[in-house]
């Protein structure tokens, strides 16, 4: 593509992403400024139409760009806009909130709000994948009577606390052996690989240590279910009411569906989880009701270890240069809020 369509199809893009109606070539000669005629406009809009980066949408003189001139727009053309130092400040404040907060979920859906917030789009956000990572080690501490501290700790450094109740005969010695034999069992396990019959050959081989095995193993299944749901938290759903593309009701209807079927959501944000960042525009996304949207993705991670999926689903007609900039700074954001959360 010569530099000259380039630009027109550059304008064509912006224009239609600001306004949400087809751009002619006087808009493009007005507002542009690109040196040209509004005729020569005209001809580089008829190449680039048989070249498949734009369409007509009605008979009108209006063209809107197709699914390959955003891919083209986003790959080659579009400059990415920087936040400034108000919006980065903002989002720093809401993670330093939430950094206070014990529950994980809850900085997860923080995340899913502000990005919706700041985009007016639909924030996706897949918990992390915690049956993935591996066992290192246990031990069970002495509170007092009747009540022991279990610690478990994650990959070296995600850390889990318990209260048990436990016999007021167990001894700190008693808690020592058994956190030995659960040392010696699970090490190196993956949560998901903890199974039932791995929790039964702790309780056969130390049966004198009954009632508080059976606790512990209790918190363990209840760990390891809790591990292996990947849960998906939406934010700003409502905005799809709001861009002109989901008047139709049928589509409307078909996105709405879709973001109550929370395994493809899931599918969606983690088929493709890979470090940096991912672009999906409208054909590319391949479930039904989704094939008129643009999806981001990135993996939010700890030490280069994923942990889950960050998404942003709005129209084709995305602003893209100032939504990959928010979806890179609050995955930023929230990879660090996780890490000192878990350390």
């Amino acid at each position: 593509m010569d530099e000259r369509k380039k630009k027109v199809l550059q304008s064509i893009i912006q224009d239609y992403i600001a306004t949400a109606e087809p751009v002619g070539s006087r808009t493009i000669a007005r507002k542009y400024n690109l040196g040209v005629s509004p005729a020569t406009i005209r001809n580089e809009m008829a190449d680039l139409e048989e070249l498949g980066y734009i369409e007509q949408p009605h008979t009108s003189a209006g063209r809107i760009p197709s699914d390959l001139g955003y891919r083209y727009y986003v790959d080659c053309l579009m400059e990415k806009q920087e936040l400034n130092q108000a919006e980065k400040d903002y989002i720093d404040f809401c993670f330093s909130q939430k950094q206070k907060m014990e529950e994980i979920q809850s900085v997860i859906k923080q995340a899913s709000e502000l990005l919706s917030e700041m985009t007016h789009y639909t924030a996706m956000i897949v918990e992390p994948q915690w049956d993935r990572l591996v066992f290192e080690h246990i031990q069970l501490l002495p509170l007092g009577p009747g009540v022991a501290l279990m610690v478990v700790v994650i990959n070296s450094r995600i850390i889990q606390h318990y209260i048990l109740n436990i016999p007021e005969s167990i001894s700190a010695a008693d808690l020592e052996k058994v956190s030995l034999a659960l040392n010696h069992k699970f090490k190196g396990f993956t949560l998901n690989q903890i199974k039932q019959d791995l929790l039964l050959d702790v309780l056969r081989e130390n049966q004198q240590y009954k009632e508080i095995i059976d606790n512990v193993l209790g918190l363990f299944q209840q760990l390891n279910s809790l591990a292996s749901k990947e849960k998906v938290h939406l934010g700003g759903t409502l905005n799809i009411f709001n861009q002109p593309e989901f008047k139709d009701i049928d589509k409307l209807r078909d996105l709405l569906s879709l973001l109550e079927e929370k395994e493809i959501l899931k599918d969606i944000l983690t088929r493709e989880t890979k470090t940096g960042l991912t672009v999906k525009i409208g054909g590319e996304n391949k479930h039904e009701g989704i094939t008129g949207c643009s999806i981001i993705t990135a993996s939010y991670q700890i030490d280069g270890e994923i942990l889950g999926s960050i998404g942003l689903l709005g129209p084709t007609r995305m602003a893209y240069s100032k939504a990959i900039s928010l979806v890179e700074y609050v995955t930023q954001n929230l990879s660090l809020a996780l890490a000192k959360l878990i350390k």
